[in-house]
């Protein structure tokens, strides 16, 4: 039987279950459409097309409900979502109608943000893939698409129907996509207690004493930290959906990840990896400004090394990568707005201090 975690969206009086189990993939279709035949009328899936070329024929999709989504960030546009909304006037989807997003973090938010505009919001089914999507923008309810001037500036808050984790799909995730997704764990270590969760987790020292399991993708431990990620999360978006207050904390090193996978045009980081770099350069910023001192920059520096995430500075030009940074959602009033580490577990946000930072860049 699968795991069942509800998520409840107080503001909206809105229930959607989170499940996540290791069942035979091939009978994900007929789990989804079982579910929800009872509400819509048509189906179209949004598939990554990486994941279509190991799994299409097992997921048993037909190829009139597909739509299939090139790989990688830069592919999260304005056109790409045209295309979408395109495919689904095609196929006469209406209200009782639903979008199906089967990927990582990229097929999640543009199909997300189709699903929450066409014809003013259709049902929309989660999928996640990577393990980035299955800890994070799966759960939430932030869709969007990227512009030219940064990334997820257009988009809106919009909850799932319904999310299906199933961890088989982590078993063909390259290296580089894996370690992505624990970059994104590593950030729940650093935020765990402000996130006012019901219980503490002890994901720090949980990530601390089984490094070695978690890299060698025992399932097992793999389970337990999506579980505890997404209950992190939960915590977090059922207090404050629309990232007026609490929510912010998410972004803890996503404002310079945010400028670095810009700068470089999606093609050089995946989007953990740009986390991580991020995450050094707030630890770094918020040391330079005594905020923390050397012995929590130092344990938050052996876990991320433990993690094979190592600190590095690039030879961007500094007053692109602020410009960026002042073009991103989170800015307000011209001020860059940054989630700071305090002590272990807490962090608060704050303005960012333009002349320190360009002295860490």
């Amino acid at each position: 039987m699968p795991n069942k975690i509800e998520v409840e969206i107080k503001e909206k009086n809105k229930f959607y279950p989170i499940y996540m189990d290791m069942e035979y993939i091939e009978n994900l279709r007929e789990r989804i459409y079982k579910d929800f035949n009872f509400k819509c009328s048509k189906f179209l899936v949004v598939i990554s097309e990486r994941v279509y070329k190991i799994y299409g024929k097992i997921l048993g999709f037909k190829s009139d409900e597909l739509f299939i989504l090139k790989d990688g960030e830069i592919e999260k546009n304005f056109k790409n979502y045209q295309k979408i909304l395109q495919c689904c006037e095609k196929k006469g989807l209406d209200r009782k109608s639903a979008l199906i997003a089967v990927g990582g973090g990229v097929v999640g938010d543009i199909t997300g943000f189709a699903a929450a505009t066409y014809m003013r919001g259709i049902h929309f089914i989660q999928v996640p893939t990577t393990l980035l999507a299955c800890v994070d923008s799966s759960v939430g309810g932030k869709v969007a698409i990227d512009t030219d001037y940064g990334k997820n500036l257009v988009g809106a808050f919009y909850q799932p129907d319904a999310v299906y984790i199933n961890l088989n799909f982590l078993n063909t995730l390259d290296d580089r996509q894996y370690k992505s997704g624990l970059a994104e764990i590593l950030k729940y270590a650093f935020i765990e207690k402000s996130c006012e969760a019901r219980f503490d987790y002890g994901l720090y020292d949980f990530l601390s004493v089984h490094c070695s399991k978690i890299l060698d993708r025992d399932l097992r431990f793999i389970e337990k930290l999506i579980k505890v990620c997404i209950e992190l999360k939960i915590a977090v978006v059922t207090k404050d959906e629309k990232e007026a207050g609490l929510r912010k904390i998410l972004n803890f090193g996503h404002t310079y990840a945010h400028a670095l996978e810009k700068i470089t045009n999606y093609r050089t980081f995946t989007h953990g990896e740009a986390v991580a770099y991020g995450m050094h350069f707030i630890f770094n910023y918020a040391h330079k400004l005594k905020l923390i001192d050397a012995n929590y920059k130092e344990m938050a520096m052996v876990l991320l090394h433990k993690f094979g995430f190592y600190d590095k500075t690039f030879k961007f030009p500094t007053d692109k990568l602020i410009k960026i940074m002042l073009k991103d959602k989170k800015t307000e009033d011209d001020n860059i707005k940054v989630i700071l580490p305090t002590m272990k577990g807490y962090v608060k946000e704050d303005t960012l201090d333009i002349q320190t930072a360009l002295n860490i860049f």
